[in-house]
């Protein structure tokens, strides 16, 4: 997983850039299939903002969110993130059973 992380209005520190990756890495753990995100932090006046998008197969994830601290922000948006990369996994297993399956053996 390729991660970039940008700042507008805010320097990344490396505390920030290592806080950012190790939430990401829950998420990844979910789905190792993640190729690309592209994390922005931003401070608009007094809140905290945290944008991702992530690539993956079968289309981008995008979230955001906001918050009076920078960090609660990135929890945030981590949560989102895992939740929706959770929800595109499940759509692309098939939870369906085969249609020649029992039903097929059955006299009738």
């Amino acid at each position: 997983m390729q991660l970039s992380v940008t700042g507008h209005h805010v320097e990344i520190t490396d505390s920030l850039r290592d806080y950012v990756q190790e939430k990401l890495a829950r998420i990844q753990r979910h789905f190792d299939q993640i190729t690309n995100v592209h994390v922005i932090l931003s401070v608009e006046k007094l809140v905290h903002k945290a944008e991702a998008t992530l690539h993956l197969p079968g289309g981008n994830l995008f979230a955001e969110a906001d918050n009076d601290d920078m960090y609660a922000a990135i929890d945030a948006l981590s949560d989102k993130l895992d939740r929706q990369v959770r929800k595109h996994k499940e759509k692309l297993t098939d939870h369906h059973r085969n249609e020649g399956g029992l039903k097929s053996q059955q006299p009738g």
